[in-house]
């Protein structure tokens, strides 16, 4: 057994791990900010991906080490796993693990103790779900090691509780279900209220397309409160209109529905989430044709969506989107919960050297971090890679 992630497991914990399990992170194609709200979306998992590699122990200790993270192990007791006191600090990272060690053993599985090691090439904080693989990727290696047979739609519900409850960020399910289930060279298409999922191809390079992503290396943090009022206000919205959710409001009585709402912010955030909704049935359609050109002008619609509708672009973010598209793009939008990250950009395979250049010298006439910007294509979902 040999892995980058073993290696270190075996110069840290002095034994070889048993295996080595791993978790992608992701990239929405289209459906931002609409899975709190049992809507739809289209992400697909990336190449990057975050392994654990882990052992048995025969106590109720878990210990936890990031290669990525100067906080050395992190040692718990399984059974003083509380959400009231999760790792903070230095040791912040580890609440995600613990967190989906705590879901387990909340949902009555029989988890016991284990030593993980940790490491990952997911970017953190540029909107490409590093918490979500790392969730995922605990999650896996625990039930497999305990012999828990739990489907990937189940393991996914089960690392969203964990940062939800745990780590205390009121997310939807979509992260953890495109890192769980996507496949490689699909889009996942997700209704995250019933939780049916359809793998739709997505194969730029057929087309002779990329799908660039350019993240701005602004932070984002979803736990500092706006993300929580966005999902407040979607909730007071629909339960204003006496929806269930704003899934419930079909598009074609948007208008009649704004009209009945006094408040311009639940207005603008209703007008986002069913005009998302939408754009999502309709990028789904163009795909399945192979006319994946044409899905460019809904992803800039989207990005004006979020940005004038739900508020969550930045400045980065706005010039990212604005330079792709006058440098060639066929569209391109913020992705991810906002506040920072990264853009996407549907571009002629042939383009993205102009386009990468483009994008780089309008931060720096900007004065912004030169961004990083690569190609993105749909890769596969969480797996035991030893």
């Amino acid at each position: 057994m040999s892995s980058r992630a073993a290696d270190g497991f075996h110069r840290l914990y002095g034994s070889p791990p048993e295996g080595v399990w791993a978790a992608p992170g992701r990239v929405n194609l289209i459906g931002e900010h609409t899975d709190y709200n049992d809507g739809f979306a289209l992400p697909f998992a990336l190449p990057h991906r975050t392994e654990v590699a882990a052992a048995r122990r025969p106590d109720r200790t878990l210990r936890l080490h990031s290669a990525d993270v100067p906080s050395g192990v992190v040692t718990l007791h399984l059974d003083r796993l509380d959400p009231a006191r999760p790792p903070e600090g230095a040791e912040s990272w580890a609440a995600y693990p613990a967190g989906a060690a705590w879901a387990l053993l909340d949902a009555g599985l029989p988890v016991g103790g284990a030593d993980l090691h940790i490491r990952s090439d997911v970017p953190t904080g540029a909107g490409l779900s590093s918490s979500a693989a790392l969730e995922v990727a605990a999650a896996l290696a625990l039930t497999d090691l305990y012999g828990i047979p739990l489907t990937r739609p189940e393991l996914a519900a089960l690392a969203r509780r964990a940062e939800n409850a745990y780590v205390g960020v009121p997310c939807g399910v979509m992260d953890q279900m495109a890192s769980a289930c996507a496949t490689e060279g699909h889009a996942l298409h997700l209704d995250t209220r019933t939780l049916e999922q359809r793998h739709i191809p997505f194969d730029c390079a057929a087309a002779g397309l990329r799908l660039l992503v350019i993240d701005t290396r602004v932070k984002h943090d979803l736990g500092d409160g706006e993300y929580a009022q966005r999902l407040a206000s979607c909730h007071g919205a629909a339960a204003a209109l006496g929806l269930p959710a704003l899934r419930d409001l079909p598009y074609e009585d948007l208008d009649r529905a704004l009209a009945r709402l006094d408040d311009p912010v639940r207005r603008r955030r209703v007008r986002h989430v069913v005009t998302e909704n939408e754009r999502v049935v309709r990028v789904e359609e163009l795909l399945r044709a192979g006319r994946l050109r044409e899905s460019g002008p809904l992803l800039t619609e989207g990005h004006a969506s979020l940005r004038d509708d739900f508020e969550v672009s930045c400045p980065e973010l706005d010039l990212a989107v604005a330079t792709a598209n006058a440098a060639g793009a066929y569209g391109a939008r913020m992705t991810g919960g906002g506040f920072g990250g990264s853009a996407l950009a549907l571009i002629d395979a042939e383009a993205e050297a102009a386009v990468t250049r483009a994008v780089t010298e309008a931060f720096a006439a900007a004065g912004f971090k030169p961004p990083r910007v690569t190609a993105a294509a749909p890769a596969a979902g969480a797996e035991r890679t030893l």
